[in-house]
């Protein structure tokens, strides 16, 4: 009777313990609940850190390069040709020749030409001569008022006719010069469209492919086609970097030269024309060129991710970061849009930026950084 007694006593113990064990635990699952359940109601969110504008970011753009100056040169005279003396990849000087036209009809009308002129001046002697004596038998009865300024007049046309005679000769004579194709200026001759024997007819394009194209490339003009809202920002003077596909990892440094001025309707964006040296001749004219131009920064303005937006009724805003952990949205204003990144005024550049904010953050929320992660702004431009 003892021993089920002592039995029974054990067995209320052991159930008390079961039962208070069961209730710490309830009470310890229940505050790992509540305070995981507060934990995550915190969004977490990721801080962008501004960059600040201390010089100009480079706006990227493709471009074209061309020769400083490009000179197809057609004849000037109807002829075969003779020799050529530069083929493509020669460097030549200005006023070197290239060709030589042998010009057969041409020499036969200026040698007709000189042949008409002395008959021209042969008979403006004789004309002289008459008009004189009739104009010194005036004064007698031989000879009328009316035959003297007859006599005169026909002098007056046979001088008339040396001046045409001695023009059409200057003009063949100077047409017949043009039997030789010289270099126009110092370069190099990029292409050759003929050859010894070939008919030449004087002409522009409508008559065929020039006869030597010569391109100054020393220096190279860049055109680029700048998006409208940074014309403004396009500065005569202006410099700029380059690449090329064939110098990978080579920079080139660049002027700006001119701007059109005007909006190409189709594009949506203006000319601008750069200049750079290519003494050495790295550069080809006519290639692709990867451009990025230098533009004046803004002393007030910071670039921030363009993830980093909200576009609100009140406007366009930013969430930021307090010391209190609580979220302060900021309005703020795009000044350039570079993609990746914006340059904006509004921040400081101590501000802590949201990056990717949630739809559902307002003013005044608190939230918690990601496993204390940055995004640095120059990653994302």
């Amino acid at each position: 009777m003892r021993s089920l007694r002592t039995a029974g006593i054990v067995a209320s113990v052991a159930a008390i313990g079961i039962v208070t064990i069961g209730v710490m635990q309830r009470a310890r699952s229940s505050n790992e609940l509540r305070e995981w359940t507060e934990a995550n109601a915190v969004p977490s969110v990721v801080v962008a850190e501004p960059k600040a504008l201390g010089i100009g970011n480079g706006l990227q753009l493709p471009g074209r390069l061309e020769a400083f100056s490009n000179a197809p040169i057609y004849a000037r005279a109807d002829g075969y040709l003779k020799t050529w003396y530069a083929d493509i990849g020669t460097e030549v000087k200005a006023g070197d020749l290239l060709a030589l036209i042998e010009t057969p009809d041409l020499d036969q009308q200026l040698a007709q030409a000189r042949a008409n002129l002395l008959r021209v001046e042969a008979d403006a002697r004789l004309a002289e001569t008459t008009a004189k004596r009739w104009q010194a038998m005036l004064g007698t009865e031989a000879v009328s008022t009316q035959e003297v300024d007859e006599k005169a007049g026909d002098y007056a046309a046979k001088k008339a006719a040396v001046i045409a005679a001695r023009a059409a000769v200057d003009t063949l004579a100077a047409t017949q010069g043009f039997r030789r194709i010289v270099a126009p200026f110092d370069g190099v001759v990029t292409s050759r469209s003929t050859d010894i024997g070939a008919l030449i007819s004087a002409g522009t394009s409508n008559n065929g492919p020039a006869l030597f194209t010569v391109a100054n490339t020393r220096k190279l003009r860049v055109y680029v086609q700048v998006p409208q809202s940074y014309m403004p920002s396009i500065k005569l003077g202006g410099e700029a970097e380059l690449s090329v596909p064939e110098h990978a990892g080579r920079k080139f440094k660049a002027t700006v030269q001119s701007a059109a001025g005007t909006i190409n309707a189709r594009s949506g964006g203006g000319l601008v024309q750069l200049v750079v040296d290519n003494a050495d001749g790295s550069l080809l004219a006519g290639g692709y060129a990867d451009v990025k131009l230098l533009l004046p920064a803004n002393a007030n303005g910071v670039a921030i991710p363009a993830s980093s937006l909200i576009f609100a009724r009140e406007g366009l805003q930013v969430a930021t970061l307090g010391p209190d952990s609580k979220v302060l949205m900021k309005p703020i204003h795009i000044d350039r849009d570079m993609g990746k990144s914006v340059e904006v005024t509004g921040l400081q550049a101590h501000d802590r930026v949201i990056d990717n904010p949630p739809e559902s953050l307002a003013s005044g929320d608190r939230v918690q950084l990601a496993a204390e992660k940055k995004t640095d702004v120059a990653n994302k431009s």
